[in-house]
């Protein structure tokens, strides 16, 4: 006989003298499925690596199967575990917004309080505002802010930020974190400079952009020197011809023609599609950024911070 609920449906299996799981192993399983990792899923939890291992092994116990192998750099959900986060993700999601509601009106009445997320602007505007329209569909409100990095790192650790997108991962105690997204630079130019430039660059390297003007985001060229140091193992000494604080105003600049600069791949892939960018270049090994989901360590102050958060974190894993 088969566990099913009463309409039907597959229900979640015991193990042999066991009850059903409770909800607080199902959330810890959840965490660690969607994170990849018994460690960051802790982080999520705000709870420690030992309590959240010993909670994932208590919840084998009762389902009577290995939910996850562990593996030196993360832990590798099995077929079982997928098919028990297909079920179990969208119910407990759901709750988590019912109690987001309560918590952020306590009177039953009223919106939610917000989410304040903040990061990078173009990363924001461009990969992850999209992903969360479903979450303010469901009721989740959202304040977004736009910064660089240490400046809202530093705003996050004075408590005016629920989440940030950060560009390097933080160190110490004081603040905890989620790998989120690894991100791809491209050598790009208009076509009328990559016909220039031809297939030169493979072959002669920087040199055979000597001639070509540089679009920056600013003046010390820092993803262009990224770019150099990484693939042609140079040093970049130049002045750029063009300097704009936001990177898709460099798209913009560099597909009308104003010369070549290194953008993220996410934020250029229609461009590249189209025609209206080309790289001009195409290493083995590309410059990758990794970007992180940042927050303060320990519980959430209310369920929808939680619930974006693990919502960005399932992305950032999916999409990659």
């Amino acid at each position: 006989m088969d566990d099913r609920n009463a309409d039907g449906s597959p229900g979640i299996p015991a193990g042999p003298g066991a009850g059903p799981p409770d909800l607080n192993l199902l959330r810890t399983f959840l965490a660690v499925y969607r994170a990849g990792a018994f460690t960051a899923g802790a982080r999520v939890l705000g709870l420690s690596q030992p309590t959240v291992t010993a909670q994932i092994r208590a919840l084998e116990g009762r389902l009577g199967r290995e939910l996850f192998e562990r593996r030196p750099r993360g832990a590798a959900p099995t077929p079982f575990a997928d098919d028990l986060a297909a079920r179990v993700a969208e119910p407990l999601d759901a709750l988590g917004a019912v109690a987001g509601a309560v918590a952020g009106a306590p009177d039953g009445d009223g919106p939610a309080e917000p989410v304040h997320l903040a990061g990078p602007a173009e990363y924001l505007s461009v990969a992850v505002l999209p992903t969360l329209a479903p979450l303010v569909e469901r009721g989740v409100r959202l304040r977004i802010a736009f910064g660089l990095t240490d400046g809202l790192l530093d705003e996050l650790r004075a408590g005016r930020h629920d989440l940030v997108v950060s560009t390097v991962r933080p160190r110490g105690r004081s603040l905890a974190w989620l790998p989120l997204s690894d991100e791809e630079f491209v050598l790009v130019a208009a076509p009328v400079w990559a016909e220039r430039i031809g297939g030169r660059v493979a072959a002669e390297g920087p040199a055979a952009l000597r001639d070509a003007p540089l679009v920056s985001y600013a003046e010390d060229l820092p993803i262009l020197r990224r770019y150099w140091r990484h693939v042609f193992g140079r040093r970049l000494t130049a002045v750029p011809a063009v300097t704009v604080p936001d990177l898709r105003a460099v798209r913009a600049a560099v597909a009308g023609g104003a010369g070549v600069s290194v953008l993220p791949r996410y934020l250029c892939a229609a461009e590249l599609a189209s025609g209206a960018l080309v790289p001009l270049h195409l290493p083995e090994d590309p410059p990758i950024n990794t970007g992180f989901l940042v927050h303060r360590p320990g519980a959430p102050a209310h369920p929808h911070v939680a619930l974006v958060r693990d919502h960005l974190v399932r992305h950032g894993r999916e999409a990659g």
